[in-house]
């Protein structure tokens, strides 16, 4: 401050009356800049609040995770298999029971920064095969092992290495490439997938007669060459309305589509004004007119069949258990061999879901490829940009995290990586195939069960 009232003081002998002025009012100003100078620290508390609760939180979690070890199971299928999805979605409703465990004061949330952790649903194609992993808690895993074996008795459970450890950990690099994408919801998690009920010949009486929505990644796995490979992971979190409000929006939609409203008072009428009428003259409070309750009605009868039908689906999707879930693909493979046309295997497999709702890359930035701008000197480091985004899907696959983590996804996004589905959904997109839906050589299979699960687990 001093020194700007001796430049001033200088600049006033040239220039008179007005550099006078000028440092007139700094000698005022000089006392608010002391206070400056003594007091400048005490706004930062309220602006650096917020940064430091969310790393406060993210430390703790991390040390949450730590803390909870998970491991990666790999699941075996016998050779004469015969069991329909829906025992995968019996399977997948006792996974959400085992591992939903929501902290339940502050201390848990500030102090353990325990959070509901989530499942790893992972299918890999490599050499000519499929191979089924969960990633689940190393704690948990003699409940998993029986949740399996309740359904698949005749299956091997085996705790294995990370294969994503069996590639570079650079990739890409100079011998090694990668494309792959987040997926997103086309319309709002309310709105069901299409699932395994909904595939025309699910209830043919004979096997030969049955279509599985996962039997064109055994053609998929067979088009694939020495050194490439493709992963697919469902990341699941098994999550209530109170945590994720998905149920709350399906019956909005619900009755949206199905023409109710709530009844609305009349206006002009204060609410005290019906309270005084009920009390002193015994009047009932004034409601709409009638026929709007057999306008409702009507609404209702104009449906479409393919409207109730809709309706239908969405209180049996609200219905079931749910799993705050996001899905991505790799396809990666060594650059003599890799053939950028070929992640149209695993886009054709998701496209198969497609009914009341689709599957559908999230696009840009969660998607492996750049689009040319317009701002020309931004193109110039295109192929970087475009590293970074192999390099960053890459990472999150491997270390099983969501697109946006540690942040959240902006609460008002219109295009949504996080989504719910629920038991029946995740079933379909992951479960065990019979023989016949893919012979051999597409998968590894077991020709004989080397160890079961314990003699009096149920069976169904």
């Amino acid at each position: 401050m001093l020194f700007f009232i001796n430049m001033i003081s200088f600049f006033s002998i040239l220039f008179g009356d007005q550099a006078s002025q000028i440092r007139s009012i700094l000698l005022s100003l000089s006392p608010f800049w002391e206070i400056v100078k003594a007091w400048w620290w005490l706004p930062l508390p309220f602006i650096l609040w917020k940064p430091f609760i969310f790393y406060f939180h993210w430390w703790r979690f991390e040390r949450f995770l730590d803390e909870n070890e998970r491991v990666l199971i790999e699941i075996k299928i016998p050779k004469d298999i015969n069991k329909p999805v829906r025992a995968m979605e019996t399977v997948v409703t006792q996974l959400w029971q085992i591992l939903y465990d929501p902290p339940g004061n502050w201390w848990e949330i500030w102090v353990e920064g325990k959070e509901i952790l989530s499942y790893g649903f992972e299918i890999v194609l490599k050499d000519g095969q499929i191979h089924f992993f969960i990633r689940v808690l190393k704690g948990h895993l003699h409940s998993i092992e029986a949740a399996i074996y309740s359904q698949y008795p005749d299956v091997e459970i085996s705790v294995v290495k990370d294969y994503t450890e069996e590639v570079p950990s650079d990739i890409p690099n100079k011998n090694w490439d990668l494309w792959g994408a987040d997926y997103r919801l086309l319309k709002p998690s309310a709105y069901p997938i299409k699932t395994y009920k909904e595939f025309e010949t699910e209830h043919e009486p004979t096997e030969e007669a049955k279509i599985d929505p996962i039997s064109s990644l055994f053609e998929a796995a067979a088009k694939l060459g020495r050194g490439e490979q493709i992963w697919i992971q469902l990341l699941a979190t098994p999550v209530t309305d109170a945590e994720y409000p998905w149920v709350t929006q399906g019956k909005k939609i619900r009755d949206d589509l199905a023409g109710r409203k709530m009844p609305e008072k009349p206006k002009g009428k204060p609410i005290i004004i019906d309270a005084a009428n009920v009390l002193i003259k015994g009047e009932p409070p004034a409601y709409p007119e009638s026929g709007k309750e057999d306008r409702v009605v009507q609404v209702e009868m104009e449906l479409t069949p393919g409207e109730k039908d809709l309706i239908k689906r969405i209180e049996e999707k609200i219905s079931k258990p749910g799993f705050k879930s996001s899905l991505r693909f790799i396809y990666l493979g060594k650059k003599d061999v890799f053939y950028k046309p070929k992640i149209r295997l695993p886009l054709s497999f998701f496209g198969a879901f497609s009914g009341s709702n689709s599957l559908v890359p999230y696009g840009q930035p969660l998607i492996t490829k750049v689009v040319k701008s317009w701002f020309l000197p931004l193109n110039l480091i295109r192929k970087r940009r475009l590293y970074v985004k192999q390099r960053s899907m890459f990472k999150r696959y491997k270390s099983r995290s969501d697109p946006f983590y540690p942040r959240e996804e902006p609460a008002n996004a219109k295009k949504k990586a996080i989504f719910v589905l629920n038991t029946e959904e995740i079933a379909t997109l992951f479960h065990f195939p019979s023989e016949r839906v893919a012979p051999a050589p597409f998968i590894e299979r077991l020709e004989t069960k080397e160890g079961g699960g314990p003699s009096d687990l149920p069976t169904g």
